[in-house]
């Protein structure tokens, strides 16, 4: 009697009515804020040429928002745990909405920065959300599979469309209005989203600890900080300082969560070889992929001269490639292995890397379409599988945590690709040597050099953007090397990390 008892319950979760439609609510919220990581690739020209932000004011607008989204999201995670996913998720979808006009109407770099952080607390309520309701909502791992794969394809290609997005925008309207897309998007998720959600939170999940939210904020920041001032401009004592800070917070952060009886997130989930193992290829997943977009999306407007919708239409290979792996990941995974599947996709994105490391100023399309292409595929495959991975991995009432540590891992990547790769590239681009009379501005960016290009004699600025560019392109290349060998050995530990892990096959209890 109870075995029948709990099949009909089972069956009934499985079947949850419009939970598919759920799903697309959710697939909005991921969207929007993947799209927002990477839509300021095309708009920083115009953004240098309006706000006049220094090299290191435009590294920080298009870093800080995933940095503080890195810092909180373990936070938020446990605190929709707590008061519930599906209110911090349309508390945090109406707070988005609000704070992305304040974005786009910045009169400074510093009220840029500033709102783009606000950004990231709002949007640091919406990605562990979005994760942990697929696990409330599909109960039978091969629809949970597939709803992961919807999600992941999601995040992945919200990356690669963001350039798309804001290419037609910015032919059409001024930087701003890459925000001002984020408002009805909102409305729709809010009005929907209120209606199909189902409500789900831990059932006593003890008390939500500040002092813990503070040392992951601060922890996560400084340590992230200190990586981007170091790569940018060397060793120096603030930057030392920085980082010993953000070490000394997050190992006081670990320390405590293992003595408070309701932690914010459960640190012996690490004890689980292949839960870590997913965590690390996340990180270097979105590593690879972030950073390859911020910086094609500068290199193909100001050095192929392409416009900002030619140059969105360009990077469009890495979302088709990324929605096709993810759709069949799960199924892969199953049928292969999980390692195979996940180690395959990691070092497919290294490879992709490697081939642009032949990069130049006159580069055809086919080789960079094609590694674009590769790209998406590999991140679909590993991003998607180390997804299902962490969050079948815990109970369910765990849920906000477990996706709230795979999201930490996916905004860190986000964040160090840009900065680290990123500052590879402003490293060796400001060695450029110009001709006598070159503007300082020109050489803390690219879109500097092309501004400062404008009231200069024509030879003059042509030599001038010439050496610009070649100096750009070299850093380009010399970052997508390095990139390429992170995640060549990234696949090479995923491999051993991931040995005997398997997807679940059979229906479960909820």
């Amino acid at each position: 009697m109870t075995s029948t008892l709990q099949s009909a319950e089972t069956a009934e979760a499985v079947k949850r009515p419009g939970r598919w439609l759920a799903l697309g609510v959710l697939v909005l919220a991921v969207l929007l804020v993947a799209v927002d990581a990477t839509v300021l690739g095309l708009a920083t020209p115009y953004i240098s040429e309006d706000l006049k932000p220094s090299g290191t004011q435009l590294l920080w607008i298009g870093d800080v928002y995933s940095f503080v989204i890195a810092g909180l999201l373990v936070s938020m995670g446990s605190l929709g745990d707590r008061i519930g996913r599906k209110r911090i998720l349309l508390v945090g979808a109406t707070a988005f909405g609000a704070i992305s006009v304040f974005n786009a109407y910045a009169t400074t770099p510093e009220m840029l920065i500033a709102a783009r952080a606000l950004l990231g607390v709002a949007g640091a309520t919406l990605m562990p959300a979005t994760l942990a309701l697929i696990r409330n909502l599909f109960h039978d791992p091969r629809e949970r599979s597939l709803a992961v794969g919807i999600w992941g394809a999601t995040a992945s290609a919200g990356t690669a469309l963001g350039p798309i997005v804001g290419g037609f925008l910015l032919e059409h309207f001024w930087w701003g209005s890459v925000f001002l897309i984020n408002l009805p998007v909102m409305a729709v998720l809010v009005l929907v989203g209120v209606k199909l959600l189902p409500e789900s939170r831990t059932a006593n999940p003890g008390p939500w600890d500040m002092v813990s939210v503070v040392l992951s904020l601060v922890g996560m920041v400084g340590v992230v900080y200190a990586i981007k001032e170091a790569a940018t401009h060397g060793f120096a004592w603030s930057t030392l300082a920085a980082g010993l800070l953000g070490v000394a917070a997050l190992y006081r952060f670990v320390r405590r969560q293992l003595t408070l009886p309701a932690p914010l997130l459960d640190m012996r989930l690490f004890r689980n070889r292949g839960f870590s193992g997913a965590v690390l290829a996340d990180l270097l997943t979105i590593l690879g992929l972030s950073g390859l977009v911020f910086f094609l999306s500068q290199y193909l407007q100001l050095v192929q001269g392409r416009r900002p919708f030619e140059a969105g239409l360009a990077e469009l290979p890495a979302a088709i490639g990324a929605v096709m792996a993810g759709l069949v990941a799960g199924r892969a995974a199953r049928r292969f292995s999980v390692r195979a599947v996940v180690s395959g996709g990691l070092a497919a994105i290294g490879l992709a890397l490697a081939a642009l490391t032949v990069i130049g100023q006159s580069t055809g399309y086919p080789l960079l379409g094609a590694a674009l292409l590769v790209v998406g595929v590999g991140a679909g495959f590993s991003f998607t599988v180390t997804a299902d991975v962490i969050l079948s991995s815990v109970p369910q009432e765990q849920a906000g945590s477990a996706s709230a540590v795979s999201e930490t891992a996916y905004e860190l990547g986000a964040a160090l690709g840009i900065a680290v790769l990123g500052s590879i590239v402003t490293g060796v681009y400001r060695d450029f040597t110009g001709p006598a009379g070159t503007p300082a501005a020109a050489r803390e960016s690219l879109g500097g050099a092309v501004e400062a290009a404008a009231g200069m004699p024509a030879h003059t600025s042509a030599v001038m953007l010439d050496a610009a560019r070649t100096s750009f392109v070299d850093g380009l290349a010399l970052a997508a090397g390095a990139g390429a060998a992170v995640l060549l050995a990234a696949a090479v530990a995923a491999w051993f990390l991931l040995r005997g892990q398997r997807l679940e096959s059979g229906a479960e209890h909820p």
